[in-house]
């Protein structure tokens, strides 16, 4: 009797094992289908989606490099929004290595080459892009943010010996006592069953905080092993005997981590009911100590070889969403790059998050510098800061927004959103010309390479005469350094003083009904229009300012020659 009734629950547990197998197929035959489909219809789109930048911006901080921009221009560019927009990854690692890329200008000629060589091996078959992009997003749980902690650094024991060896033993004396209860049912083992449970128990949630990186990180090797494998068994990674090599020393990381399989499966659907299952048995079995004690030794054997896995895959990854950033732009073009150049060339070049921006070009050399006149929204800001961001992602993901690009590697430098640090007790002048100090320095340092300084209304925070001659001072100091210089100013005298070291350029406004009227077109020369005083008259300002002020406007436009 007792071996029939044995034999109906193994039949019942073996039934409940097919129907879990079969059912876990057809849901993911459904699953791939549904993505491949979601992957076709958003190819060439931004990803409306919520970011966790604190997530992704861990392996950028986890590095300190000097070729990174600093915070200060990372803010004056946006470049959190334009990551926003370029972002088109498939995966938690990709995401990463594309943030790390927008905040780390390359001057290697090289880089370029192969991000193109990657580019053209990707785009050449659309089907096969799209099936990297269903493996790479296997990556795209929230937990594979954490890979980089599991190669950042050397790991050591989370727990004593006693406890070690007792999580090594008590997943075996669990399932005996399970099993002595099916063949020979006793008080005595029942009782030890609990007792054990209780005991695993307590250890599985009294460890949790300590092991939670490592549940997070560590089953995920298994899953960039598996898409890294792919991803080499199609030829698209390049052919670097290193990453074969990390290939071959990660994939013996697989029998230590082979028992969380399930896990990986089920954790990505909480209302599966073989994720219950999996819970139960990582808290009754201690399976999520048991990764750290069998995985951690191995793994610290493979750390480099870990780093060279991710960040192989994470370039698929980027080099996928540079393609689709370029799908689904009006117009760009890839940059040209001369390493003994003196001369930037763009031609129509726009910001690529302002919708409809009108595009604008320019040519100039590091011998004269470039001044933006213009009114406040005429476009100045907006011209200067799109040289910029172009030159960052000329210089990150070998695109420019303009139909043409031609400039030398750049150091790009910027000071435009300012304001008082009240916490540092400094006035709003002297965080500016902290900033300007900064840029000089850094320009100075950066020699022989070219630098980009991008400044806005310069020194507006201090009185006119100081202003302007701080001003002249400061920029004349940065063409005989051989920078590249763009600099929003509504001071005219400049152009007088500064002479044919730079080159005036305007934003013009026209007056109708009321209202100014932007064409956001740069034009050479001073500004022309007299349109400032019409809209105090629009407004219904007095006659008495509005003489006063044409008055005082012709005595400064006799003076200028305007």
């Amino acid at each position: 009797m007792l071996l029939l009734n044995m034999y109906y629950w193994l039949s019942a547990l073996f039934t409940l094992i097919i129907l879990f197998i079969i059912a876990d197929y057809l849901k993911g035959r459904h699953l791939k289908k549904k993505r491949l489909s979601e992957i076709k219809e958003q190819w060439g789109k931004p990803k409306i989606t919520q970011r966790n930048f604190k997530l992704i911006a861990t392996y950028l901080t986890a590095a300190d490099s000097q070729s990174y921009i600093s915070a200060d221009t990372s803010a004056d560019l946006d470049v959190d929004d334009l990551f926003n927009f370029i972002d088109r990854t498939n995966s938690k690692p990709g995401q990463q290595y594309l943030y790390k890329k927008l905040h780390a200008p390359e001057l290697s000629e090289s880089y370029f080459n192969i991000l193109e060589q990657k580019h053209q091996l990707i785009s050449k078959d659309s089907s096969l892009r799209e099936l990297a992009e269903f493996k790479l997003s296997a990556l795209n749980s929230n937990d594979a943010y954490y890979l980089p902690e599991v190669f950042g650094k050397v790991h050591s024991s989370l727990f004593d010996p006693l406890t070690t060896l007792y999580i090594r033993i008590a997943p075996f004396l669990t399932l005996l006592f399970i099993a002595s209860l099916f063949i020979v049912p006793n008080q005595f083992a029942l009782l030890f069953l609990f007792a054990l449970l209780i005991a695993n128990v307590v250890i599985h949630f009294g460890n949790k905080t300590k092991v939670m990186s490592y549940t997070h990180s560590l089953p995920q090797l298994l899953i960039l092993n598996n898409v890294a494998k792919w991803l080499a068994d199609h030829q698209l990674f390049e052919n670097d005997h290193h990453i074969n090599q990390s290939l071959t020393n990660v994939d013996k990381l697989k029998k230590s981590l082979g028992f969380i399989n399930l896990q990986n499966k089920t954790a990505a659907d909480p209302t599966d009911i073989t994720f219950l299952f999996s819970e139960w048995l990582k808290m009754f079995l201690l399976i999520e100590p048991l990764i750290f004690i069998f995985s951690i030794s191995r793994v610290n054997k493979y750390l480099e070889d870990i780093k060279i896995l991710y960040e192989a895959v994470a370039r698929v990854d980027m080099a996928i969403s540079i393609l689709s950033v370029r799908a689904g732009s009006t117009q760009y073009c890839i940059p040209r790059f001369l390493t003994d150049g003196d001369r930037i060339t763009i031609k129509n070049l726009y910001h690529p998050l302002i919708e409809n921006c009108v595009a604008n070009s320019m040519n100039i050399d590091n011998k004269q510098g470039v001044l933006v006149t213009g009114s406040n929204m005429s476009g100045k800001t907006t011209f200067i800061r799109s040289v910029a961001i172009n030159a960052l992602l000329s210089q990150t993901i070998n695109t420019s927004f303009a139909s043409e690009y031609c400039a030398p590697p750049l150091k790009i430098f910027t000071s435009i959103n300012m304001s008082d640090d009240l916490g540092g007790h400094k006035s709003y002048f002297q965080a500016e010309a902290t900033s300007v100090k900064n840029i000089i320095m850094e320009a100075t340092a950066s020699k022989p390479v070219n630098s980009l300084v991008i400044i806005d209304e310069i020194f507006r925070g201090t009185n006119t005469i100081e202003r302007i001659a701080a001003a002249k001072a400061v920029l004349s100091y940065f063409i005989e350094n051989k920078s590249f210089v763009f600099v929003s100013t509504h001071d005219l005298e400049l152009a007088e003083l500064l002479g044919i070291d730079y080159k005036v350029f305007s934003f013009e406004e026209l007056m109708g009904d009321d209202q100014l009227i932007f064409d956001y077109k740069i034009k050479e020369g001073l500004l022309k229009n007299k349109n400032g005083i019409a809209v105090l008259k629009g407004l219904g300002f007095p006659e008495s300012i509005i003489d006063e002020a044409n008055k005082v406007s012709i005595q400064l436009r006799d003076k200028y020659n305007l």
